[in-house]
């Protein structure tokens, strides 16, 4: 005959190994079947085709969106990155009120290998060059042989947005937040520049190549007078 007692510890410890077992409740593990089955029950049928369809159309849509933001939108991203840092300009570069292009093919100013076109003032805007001409009332083009100078002079009458190429070009442009009192860089003879200068502010442009011929536009939103008193000439010294 079994031993009651024997029959209820064994109980117990079978309990006590499998808490699991022992803490779910019996009404809740036949609920959860129940709805597994109405699931799979409902499924299973004829009329729930329709929305597996739905479903599985609805995911593959999903997936197809997420291919295609991953292989187009990150690219164009990335291109108006490289859009941004191309247009950007250097510390010294922004000191002295000018951005620098490449000549070469492509590039911003050369759209196709006849060579490159722009327009100063729309270019100057464009990449927030401060104090340039608003307009071109006046203009003038020029070369700059080797050795030779340009401006070194300032209007109070007018802003000035210049295009710089040809050969190495020294440029330069006051600027009291400098040591010097102005900011100073080059322009390769395979760049293209374009500067601006405000109104009241000196510049100068310098051809430090020993060989290429350098040229100049200046772009000016008025007509200056230069034998008036609202031009200063021979600002600096160091370059007469």
């Amino acid at each position: 005959m079994a031993n009651p007692r024997r029959i209820s510890l064994s109980n117990f410890n079978s309990n006590s190994n499998n808490p699991t077992l022992s803490l779910e409740n019996p009404s809740q593990q036949q609920t959860q079947s129940l709805s597994l089955s109405s699931i799979i029950i409902f499924f299973k049928r004829p009329h729930a085709f329709p929305i597996l369809l739905s479903i599985f159309l609805l995911l593959t849509w999903v997936s197809l969106r997420l291919q295609h933001f991953h292989h187009y939108y990150s690219p164009q991203q990335q291109q108006q990155t490289q859009d941004t840092q191309k247009w950007s300009r250097a510390g010294e570069d922004d000191k002295a009120n000018l951005v620098r292009f490449s000549s070469d093919f492509p590039s911003k100013i050369t759209k196709d290998k006849r060579g490159w076109m722009l327009d100063p003032v729309s270019i100057a805007r464009a990449v927030g060059l401060p104090g340039g001409a608003v307009s071109c009332s006046s203009v003038h083009v020029g070369e700059i042989r080797p050795g030779g100078m340009r401006g070194n002079h300032r209007h109070y009458t007018c802003n000035e947005t210049f295009v710089i190429w040809g050969g190495e070009v020294k440029y330069r442009l006051e600027n009291h937040m400098m040591d010097e009192g102005y900011a100073e860089v080059t322009v390769g003879a395979d760049e293209v520049a374009v500067a601006t200068s405000p109104s009241g502010t000196a510049h100068a442009l310098v051809n430090v190549d020993p060989v290429r011929t350098a040229f100049l536009l200046g772009c000016q939103d008025s007509t200056v007078t230069y034998n008036s008193s609202s031009n200063d000439f021979n600002v600096w010294k160091d370059l007469s």
